[in-house]
């Protein structure tokens, strides 16, 4: 048998991030909407260099080639491949976004710097600078001291240079100037003419250098960018006296301090500023040196005011109702007798928060469990457990303070809730809990009955308008009984259960999905319908691949809707001939997990939290729910073809050309659109039988 191949982990995650960037440059994505999605790139590689990169780097230090983990990739020679491919993206990056600015002429919208103020904006570019920006401004004189502090992760900094004249000698003097967050990094001038002015926040520094620097006399002045960003992995060793919540908001503050893996600097710095800094840095030649552009963290265009141009950005969509499930009446009583799906952002997120609401306030409620992995800054789902605890309820939380880049916010919540008599647990010891589960206990003719809801995404209402996410609402008491098993885990982590209908990780995902796979296998063998479909957002686990590969040799057809990193290399001859695998990057962010398998003449259909990642699998409590209501099974096999459909925004991983958009034959069909309208006629259709 032929060798299995695989594409590397970490190029794939890039070309995840190339297909984010193709959006920026489409000119059929309205102007507003390409800058954010510039900033998700830019935001999504700061997160790849603190936490993929960083890994990399970590195994190259420690003198291992690391090819068994990296797909067979030398870590040194693929750190530098990385860095190539960022700096080649990087200016691309800055050319779409030139372009933009240019477009955005066209429409009265001017983004100036600092050369370009009229003397209308002078005025207030200087009162806004000594009310808002002067008193949160960081800077630090480089020259006086021995050691820079350390820069903050992620952070921008001005890097100053000033030519001083001192007993007839020219003499330079270095100074970092922290760009604050607290202040809005789009300044909006006044209107004028009909025409929109704005001003990133580091021009009107720079326009405002002359004020800050007035004690000194100086012959010359000048600003460029720099950014450094560190390695955010946690350490979570060490005192033993401390408690769990402490260690990790030290861990997190800490992170400040962490390795530094990139350092991004205006391509037109002065050399001499340049090696200043990295001498007085301690920046080594095995940290990645980007030279980038004018401007960094441009993760904050995903925050770029929209003006008032509403016909420069994506028309929003309101979300639908369930149809058959109202929000006005008692939702448990509606569920008691009908298992129902909710599909965000096409329907509305309002039904996971009434849910959770009425179980607070029922008096039949004796006892609420949930797991939480990421929660929104201001959350209705944190409000009601609280509320809750307050009414009497048992409220037990399973809240996952690891959730990267979320510790802070879950950490203030978790020391809110425990406060008002919330239960907390704080995951398992050596797994994280990344499945999205709820379940209540409802008395009920002087007996326990259980309702409760599965989830593919976090119970996040901010995210709810923006990825796209199935939850189940039932009251099947045999799936309801085996959540109530995995939070039995959570208390006793030795003791492994075992379950009816759900699959677990990290003990059966594995073994499971491996037999379901076996099975189309063997259904093919035997003559009857075989298939597998499937939509993930990563895939990388090479035994599931290979199980995939195996299927694929052995006839069946499989096809795979992978958002992000797809390890898995289709229509390969001899390896992987039968599977097709599309990428869809569009206006929401794809999110679900779905399976399903053909399984002859009875298809069986899951909703997961957990994609085919080694780290889903075998080092995470995730929960992949079982879906026996017959009308959701159609309705997921029918979004799963709407998406499998895409001829707009569907990338081909077949096709030899990077990121190929598919080839599109007939009409255009644009899948996100697509299954909006499918909701509408659903609940169109609903209300017409009535």
């Amino acid at each position: 048998m032929r060798e299995n191949k695989y594409d590397n982990r970490e190029l794939s995650w890039l070309k995840f991030n190339q297909r984010v960037l193709q959006e920026a440059a489409d000119p059929s994505v309205p102007l507003i909407e390409r800058l954010r999605f510039l900033g998700i790139f830019s935001n999504n590689l700061d997160e790849f260099f603190k936490v993929r990169y960083a890994t990399v780097k970590r195994i190259d230090l420690a003198g291992k080639a690391g090819k068994k983990v990296l797909g067979g990739f030398n870590a040194g020679r693929l750190l530098k491949e990385i860095t190539q491919i960022v700096i080649k993206k990087q200016a691309e990056s800055l050319e779409i976004l030139a372009s933009i600015q240019e477009e955005l002429k066209h429409h009265d919208i001017y983004i100036i710097d600092e050369n370009e103020v009229t003397s209308e904006h002078a005025k207030f570019l200087k009162e806004f600078f000594l009310q808002k920006v002067s008193p949160a401004l960081v800077t630090i004189m480089l020259n006086d001291i021995d050691k820079v502090p350390n820069l903050k992760d992620s952070k921008a900094y001005l890097a100053v240079k000033m030519v001083q004249l001192e007993k007839d000698r020219l003499s330079n003097r270095y100074i970092l100037i922290e760009i604050p967050s607290s202040v809005e990094r789009f300044v909006v001038l006044p209107s004028t003419d009909g025409k929109k002015y704005i001003m990133l926040l580091d021009d009107v520094i720079r326009f405002n250098l002359n004020v800050i620097f007035n004690i000194f006399d100086y012959k010359s002045i000048s600003a460029h960018m720099v950014k450094i960003t560190r390695d955010a992995e946690l350490d979570l060793e060490g005192d033993l006296s401390k408690s769990y919540i402490e260690k990790l908001m030290d861990s997190v503050k800490d992170r400040i301090e962490g390795d530094p893996v990139r350092f991004v600097y205006d391509k037109d710095i002065e050399q001499d500023t340049l090696d200043f800094l990295l001498k007085k840095m301690e920046i080594d030649s095995t940290d990645s040196l980007i030279p980038g552009g004018r401007y960094h963290n441009r993760r904050d265009y995903m925050n770029f005011p929209d003006l008032g141009a509403k016909h420069l950005l994506y028309d929003k969509i309101e979300p639908l109702p369930i149809p058959g499930l109202h929000i006005q009446g008692s939702l448990l009583d509606q569920i008691s007798s009908k298992d129902f799906l909710q599909y965000v952002p096409y329907q509305t997120f309002s039904y996971t928060v009434k849910f959770l609401r009425e179980a607070a306030l029922d008096p039949k409620v004796k006892s609420i469990k949930i797991t939480i992995y990421r929660l929104a800054a201001v959350s209705h789902i944190a409000s009601s457990l609280i509320n809750a605890a307050k009414n009497g309820k048992r409220v037990t939380v399973s809240i996952e303070l690891q959730a990267r880049f979320d510790e802070a916010n879950n950490i203030k919540y978790a020391e809110k809730m425990e406060r008002e008599g919330v239960k907390l647990i704080f995951g398992v010891t050596g797994l994280k809990v990344h499945c999205k589960t709820c379940i209540i206990e409802r008395l009920e003719n002087q007996k326990i009955k259980y309702y409760g809801f599965i989830s593919t995404g976090n119970f996040n209402e901010n995210t709810a308008k923006i990825y796209t996410d199935y939850t189940l609402f039932t009251s099947h008491q045999g799936i309801l009984k085996d959540i109530n098993k995995v939070f039995d885990f959570f208390e006793v982590n030795y003791k492994i259960k075992r379950y009816k209908h759900l699959i677990v990780s990290p003990h059966y995902t594995r073994t499971k999905f491996s037999d379901l796979v076996d099975q189309e296998i063997l259904n093919h063998k035997e003559g009857k319908n075989s298939g597998i479909s499937i939509k993930m957002n990563s895939l990388s686990d090479y035994g599931m691949i290979d199980k995939l590969y195996e299927a694929s040799r052995a006839g069946v057809k499989i096809r795979l809707i992978v958002r992000g990193i797809n390890c898995l290399l289709p229509q390969v001859k001899g390896m992987s001939d039968n599977i097709e695998s599309i990428s869809v990057v569009d206006k929401f962010l794809e999110h679900p997990r779905l399976y399903i398998f053909q399984n002859a003449e009875h298809p069986k259909v899951f909703i997961s939290s957990a994609d085919w990642m080694t780290r889903n699998i075998d080092h995470r409590v995730e929960v992949t729910c079982p879906i026996y209501d017959q009308d959701i099974q159609k309705e997921l096999i029918e979004t799963f073809e709407i998406c499998w459909k895409d001829n707009v925004k569907a990338r081909d991983f077949s096709s030899k050309t990077e990121n190929a958009y598919r080839k599109r034959s007939g009409k255009d069909f644009r899948s996100q659109f697509e299954t909006y309208t499918y909701y509408q006629n659903k609940l169109k259709t609903s209300v017409e039988k009535k």
